[in-house]
């Protein structure tokens, strides 16, 4: 268990600093776009701290898939749903969405999801195949 929280860790603080990072751009095409003029001290605080916390918890929940005993398929549930909740917790905390539009965000988030789920899981399926395809004609 230490070892996944390490593990955890440390790919959170890898990619912590792209949160802050992505919301930056999106306020300056906010900016250009004439959307948003001004963001007041505690909104840009709020914002990249939310975001870097966002974004570590993100990337740190892709540790489910080192725990060797556990399906691929579950750790992908529970990687989902660890999202979902890191996701829409901060974009309701920061204001992003309001609770009235929480069903689109879902269903935008499980059809992102699943498109990029299976489309890195089908080319490493069919590699696997290929390669136990091989390894059975030898």
């Amino acid at each position: 268990m230490k070892r996944y929280v390490k593990e955890f860790c440390r790919r959170g603080l890898m990619a912590a600093w792209a949160g802050p990072v992505i919301c930056a751009i999106v306020w300056f095409a906010l900016y250009k776009a004439n959307v948003i003029t001004a963001l007041s001290v505690p909104e840009v605080l709020l914002g990249v701290c939310s975001t870097a916390l966002m974004a570590f918890i993100a990337a740190g929940v892709s540790v489910v898939y080192l725990i060797e005993n556990l399906p691929k398929a579950f750790a992908g549930l529970i990687q989902m749903a660890a999202l979902y909740a890191d996701y829409l917790g901060f974009y309701l905390l920061n204001g992003w969405i309001t609770p009235e539009h929480i069903w689109i965000y879902s269903l935008i988030f499980l059809a992102g999801f699943a498109v990029i789920w299976f489309g890195i899981y089908i080319p490493i399926r069919m590699k696997v195949n290929k390669m136990n395809r091989i390894l059975s004609e030898k």
